[in-house]
């Protein structure tokens, strides 16, 4: 244990874990402040730590009352600590110029360890279906292996669910039905443009899902098609993409072709771009408000046409 970290006793960490392992566990346990810097990102983290509002509103809290929860780390063989817990604790504290943060240290091992990264984080609100995706794969792959050697540890993980497979078991855990576990699951075989469009809901989670099954190299060229019609993939399209890739007739000329395609609901469809409606507003306004605006606006006008016709 580096010098540096300075140890306080833990006066009710047993509120800090739901298993009686971890509650046991946790009365041998002890808190100690450690320096940010010596704290490392838990390895292929799938959670994305933004510096959004509720960052700042974290800091400010950080700032005022420190950090309330200790974070959960392991030693890291070359040098520090891994996170495994904590690491938007950690970035608060950062942003709320904090030398160091409370952090419980514990001998974990991979599977371990991962699955208490991804429950830590999977109670979150708001979830973007890539941290769900790689949060689900990675967790069942460590359950996987935990059910391959038995152990007092691994029984604590899986309660007593023996005899059921590991995706029954997450599915319970995380309220979830098995298939949608493997949905969301097959989403990591999207190349990372294809994933950050469906973060970003240009892309929809079932047509997602279709196109997770076309090849890497088709999955490049489906961005090229998309880009030059102006088009993301609706539920029926991906369905035919997915089907010619399997037929091994899906080409670069296909795709664009079928993203030309007039969606049905795009007959319907006014877009404005914001370039166009901006010189309308003044610079302040947000694309909400901006909208809220327009919808104001049109209805003082049909409300003008209603008496003009009364007339």
């Amino acid at each position: 244990m580096k010098s540096s970290a300075k140890k306080i006793e833990l006066a009710s960490v047993d509120d800090l874990f739901s298993t009686e392992e971890g509650r046991q566990d946790a009365k041998l346990e002890k808190i100690q402040e450690i320096p940010l810097s010596e704290l490392h990102p838990f390895k292929n983290h799938p959670f994305k730590v933004k510096d959004d509002e509720a960052m700042m509103e974290t800091a400010d809290s950080i700032k005022q009352y420190g950090v309330l929860v200790p974070a959960i780390a392991r030693p890291d063989p070359e040098g520090g600590y891994e996170l495994v817990a904590g690491h938007r604790r950690h970035r608060a504290s950062e942003l709320a110029d904090k030398e160091t943060m409370p952090v419980i240290v514990r001998d974990l091992d991979d599977d371990a360890a991962t699955i208490i990264m991804v429950d830590s984080n999977l109670q979150r609100e708001s979830l973007l279906p890539s941290e769900r995706a790689f949060a689900y794969k990675m967790k069942l792959d460590a359950m996987k292996r935990q059910a391959g050697r038995p152990s007092k540890e691994n029984c604590s993980q899986v309660g007593n669910d023996f005899g059921k497979k590991s995706s029954e078991v997450l599915a319970e855990q995380v309220g979830q039905s098995k298939n949608q576990i493997f949905r969301y699951i097959r989403l990591t075989e999207l190349i990372p443009e294809l994933m950050d469009m469906v973060d970003e809901k240009k892309i929809a989670l079932n047509p997602a899902y279709e196109l997770s099954f076309l090849k890497k190299e088709e999955q490049i060229d489906l961005l090229d098609a998309m880009d030059s019609e102006q088009a993301t993939p609706s539920l029926s399209q991906a369905q035919r993409l997915k089907k010619y890739s399997q037929e091994g007739h899906l080409t670069l000329d296909m795709m664009r072709v079928i993203m030309g395609e007039e969606k049905k609901n795009d007959l319907d469809r006014v877009t404005f771009t914001s370039d166009t409606l901006r010189k309308y507003f003044p610079k302040s306004y947000t694309p909400a408000r901006m909208q809220e605006t327009i919808i104001k606006l049109l209805e003082q006008w049909q409300k003008k046409r209603q008496r003009d016709q009364e007339r």
